[in-house]
């Protein structure tokens, strides 16, 4: 057999390409072909290699599960083969949401999960894990990387593939498919109970069942419920339904029949009209309550937000920036609640380099401090871990760029938290103790320390917390203006040839720009995994991570706006953005065509 020309994208964030047979991306068809069999059980045998050295064991323990997309199937079919051949201890879940597979994992000894997250239905892919939780990080993923290439180019490895690895047969195979329906019990159990360990913060089952009683009673004095538009996806055989009911929380699902994916995928605003559209008609038929909604990606790791409008009587859909803002102000101020007694408490927030400006000021307000690393997953996820090695509580972090937020002790986004961030924000309220004193909740609190005192008032919703809110204007993820197809396949040579072309445009008053939003300076910002470092002389070194132009007015010692961009790790494509401190579309839009065509006359270099 000839060696294989994968034409893969591997990146931490995980291995994605069409799998679709067809190589249609939009194509629903289950059959991948005889090369992505292969593919899948080169994958699965490099996992199973590493894990047995990585632990030293001859029989390790791994899960593997898959979101809904209708090639799945086939993939888990091809790993779990090669995995049983390789002599490991297969735990298979099914369809299973990223942050159940990952807290079930915890358990053994790594998880191998099928998804390609948001990308279009043609599209799946491969995650890998050990277990801590998260997805493997840059450098050990870059070791399964150049074993896999040696592997797809070894004519002998693939003539056994076959005879090896597809043969498998018999009771063991169909041990681990009889077993998945007990296997998904237990993960579901577990991820359940993990979950309530996050969203308290405490450990034991004493304190949580507390925690999780008051807020019960919480939420029956200001009743909660939550629309959620599933489109198919992992999350409609996850928790959801029965958590959400645990808690006095009433749901109303939609498109809640796993694998029937109605509309693309991606939890952006284009595709949150319809959670918001089905809020609207809960309102409208007495369903008062119904003023939280949240549309999941194909694996259920990431969900954006629709919230109840209560001056305008209408669904509004929030912007990625905005609900990670929101998170953040939540749980920075229920991570305060938490430790008003606590002097060695040291807050800290992680978040990835085109993170919007607003969170430093939220972050101002709690006196904690924001670390940033490049754009992925397990960059921030690992940023944080470097932060809390320094004696930092880092209850929360994530990708703003995206919405995408992490609560520790997860190491995965879940929109389980994210609701509950938004939960906590609005039902814990002052309390008045036995001794007539006052504990303030948690909007109130960030009113305080955010010098908005006068904006509390006990009868709040979402819109009086939005308002308080620091403003800025930032470039949407999924804006097609966010998105450059480039001819330079070296990223750090495109960006040394941006660096002349700015560095000629700036000389020369930028067409105007810098004298007419007052711009007298600039910082390089250069991102790399965990490190961000400022770069004075050459643009170049950051290869293929983040560069962010930060711009400053009048000599202030904080930027008022900065350009970024990045190839994206997991699709062919270049990303750019502009974030500007206060409603200023204009500006934001000026900077943005700016950076696009500088860029594309470097890229013509």
């Amino acid at each position: 057999m000839n060696a294989i020309d994968h034409n893969m994208i591997l990146s931490a964030s995980g291995w994605r390409k069409i799998f679709a047979v067809s190589k249609n991306e939009q194509d629903k068809t289950p059959e991948i072909g005889e090369e992505n069999t292969y593919l899948s059980c080169i994958a699965a045998y490099v996992f199973a290699e590493y894990i047995k050295t990585r632990f030293s064991k001859k029989t390790p323990t791994i899960v593997v599960g898959n979101d809904t997309r209708p090639t799945g199937t086939k993939i888990a079919d091809a790993i779990i083969k090669t995995l049983l051949k390789e002599k490991t201890v297969v735990k298979y879940i099914g369809i299973t949401a990223a942050p159940e597979i990952m807290a079930y994992s915890k358990l053994f000894d790594g998880f191998i999960y099928i998804s390609a997250s948001h990308n279009p239905i043609g599209h799946n892919g491969i995650k890998f894990g050990l277990n801590d939780g998260g997805v493997l990080d840059a450098q050990e993923n870059a070791k399964l990387i150049e074993e896999f290439n040696l592997k797809c180019r070894d004519t002998n490895f693939l003539e056994k593939i076959e005879k090896k690895y597809l043969s498998v047969a018999g009771t063991e195979l169909d041990w681990v498919y009889s077993e998945s329906v007990s296997t998904k019990s237990e993960a579901l159990a577990t991820y359940s109970a993990f979950s309530k360990n996050v969203i308290s913060s405490l450990a034991g089952l004493p304190a949580q069942e507390s925690f999780f009683n008051k807020l019960k009673e919480n939420i029956k004095k200001n009743p909660v419920g939550i629309v959620c538009d599933m489109n198919g996806s992992a999350r409609t055989l996850s928790i959801d339904k029965t958590f959400f009911a645990e808690n006095n929380i009433n749901f109303y699902p939609f498109n809640d029949i796993p694998g029937q994916i109605v509309h693309e995928i991606i939890p952006e605003p284009e595709n949150l009209v319809h959670c918001a559209r089905r809020m609207e008609e809960l309102q409208s038929q007495g369903k008062t309550d119904a003023i939280l909604g949240y549309m999941p990606d194909c694996d259920g790791d990431r969900g954006n937000i629709v919230y109840w409008n209560d001056k305008t009587k209408k669904a509004e859909i929030l912007k990625a920036q905005e609900v990670f803002s929101l998170s953040v102000l939540a749980e920075l101020a229920f991570s305060h609640w938490l430790n008003e007694n606590n002097k060695d408490y040291k807050p800290a927030v992680a978040v990835n380099c085109p993170t919007s400006m607003r969170i430093n000021e939220i972050a101002d307000c709690f006196n904690a401090k924001v670390f940033r690393g490049e754009v992925g997953e397990a960059n921030v996820v690992n940023t944080a871990r470097l932060a809390r090695k320094q004696g930092y509580t880092v209850r929360i972090l994530g990708e703003g760029s995206n919405g995408g937020t992490i609560t520790f002790p997860s190491s995965v986004r879940d929109p389980i938290n994210t609701i509950f961030a938004f939960i906590k924000l609005l039902t814990i309220r002052d309390e008045v103790s036995k001794d007539a004193k006052i504990k303030s909740g948690l909007f109130h609190i960030w009113c305080t320390l955010s010098g908005q005192e006068e904006k509390y008032k006990e009868d709040f919703s979402l819109c009086d917390i939005m308002e308080t809110l620091p403003r800025y204007t930032t470039t949407g993820v999924s804006e097609r203006r966010a998105v450059l197809k480039i001819n330079t396949e070296d990223h750090a040579v495109l960006k040394g040839k941006f660096q002349k072309v700015f560095e000629k445009s700036w000389s020369e008053g930028a067409s105007g720009l810098l004298n007419k939003y007052g711009i007298s300076s600039y910082k390089c910002i250069l991102t790399n995994g965990t490190t961000e470092r400022e770069e004075k002389d050459d643009f170049s070194k950051s290869g293929k991570g983040g560069l962010k132009i930060q711009l400053y007015e009048k000599d202030a010692q904080k930027p008022a706006s900065f350009i970024w961009m990045r190839g994206s790790g997991t699709e062919s494509v270049f990303r750019i953005m502009c974030d500007v401190k206060g409603d200023n579309t204009e500006k934001e839009k000026e900077l943005l065509e700016w950076e696009t065509k500088l860029i594309l006359e470097a890229d013509n270099m």
